[in-house]
């Protein structure tokens, strides 16, 4: 086993995130804009449509964005798929916050053109954005340094896919075909193995909760608090920490160990090690303590954000 080795660390970073069901989202999106100056851009997938609003995940990354300070980045709601199950955040947006530009391809090709260097992309929602970007912007595929969620060599439930890549099984061909042919360096995937444990739950007595949820936080933690609990009360009532370990791998943390394998995709989207698959890296261990903790410190509102006197 070996440490993430994607080359460099820096330059630009977009994060691709299903952003407003699950609060592991929202957690990972909080902690970047607190601490990453160079966060350049925000799309979403799996995005809101009819009752539940258009571009919905997108609305509500905007104002998580705002509360933190950091209107400089932009967000672009990206692909839609039907039906969206888990968004629970629709009374947490006001009704000031427009809809948010849709355009995923220009927006990206705007970062590529103005930031030099690789493009750090962290997926954590299905892999639709990714997959157009590699068919209408090829150019921009050799910059792309990808970290994603998702995937799984041992998912829970054997007759499916993992649900990242169980919600855009073409999605996954796509990308996996463009690695297959050199066009995208191997991507890191960060399993499902990896990331479904108890070890990253927060719960409503997590100390990071009391944290966020104490007396005179900034407005971004209790928006994070009204996420968490919406979700407690909805869908589950804990969540794990999936983005935020994911994120922390796109930034260099020492947290996850990974294992070069060769994978192939299957029809309905599962992955099985095989001698003439496609190589990529696969998580296979983490160091959850030290994880926690370093996700605890980025996210406690007594600290102070990195690098806000650039934004």
């Amino acid at each position: 086993m070996e440490k993430s080795a994607m080359g460099s660390r820096r330059g630009a970073l977009i994060i691709d995130t299903d952003i407003g069901g699950d609060a592991d989202d929202a957690i990972a999106v909080a902690a970047a804009a607190r601490h990453v100056p160079d966060l350049a851009l925000i799309l979403t997938s799996d995005e809101t449509t009819g009752d539940q609003g258009e571009g919905g995940r997108a609305r509500f990354a905007r104002h998580l964005l705002n509360e933190i300070g950091r209107a400089d980045v932009p967000v672009v709601a990206g692909a839609a798929l039907s039906p969206t199950r888990h968004h629970c955040v629709e009374d947490l947006v006001p009704d000031t916050i427009p809809p948010q530009d849709t355009d995923v391809v220009a927006a990206v090709r705007a970062i590529a053109a103005t930031r030099p260097g690789p493009i750090r992309w962290v997926g954590m929602g299905p892999l639709s954005n990714l997959a157009l970007l590699l068919e209408r912007a090829p150019e921009v595929a050799p910059r792309l340094r990808v970290t994603q969620m998702g995937g799984a060599l041992r998912y829970r439930a054997p007759e499916r896919a993992e649900h990242n890549f169980r919600l855009d099984v073409a999605a996954v061909h796509t990308v996996f075909g463009a690695t297959a042919d050199g066009r995208l360096e191997p991507p890191e995937f960060v399993t499902s193995e990896i990331t479904f444990v108890p070890d990253t739950e927060i719960a409503a007595d997590h100390p990071l909760y009391r944290a966020l949820s104490a007396p005179n936080t900034p407005a971004w933690a209790s928006l994070l608090v009204d996420h968490l609990d919406r979700w407690f009360a909805g869908f589950h009532p804990s969540t794990r920490q999936h983005d935020a370990l994911t994120l922390s791998v796109a930034l260099g943390e020492p947290f996850v160990d990974f294992t070069p394998m060769p994978l192939t995709v299957d029809a309905i989207g599962r992955t099985t090690e095989a001698e003439r698959g496609t190589p990529v890296r696969v998580s296979a261990s983490a160091d959850y303590r030290a994880f926690m903790s370093w996700l605890y410190t980025r996210l406690d509102p007594a600290g102070e954000p990195v690098g806000a006197e650039r934004w």
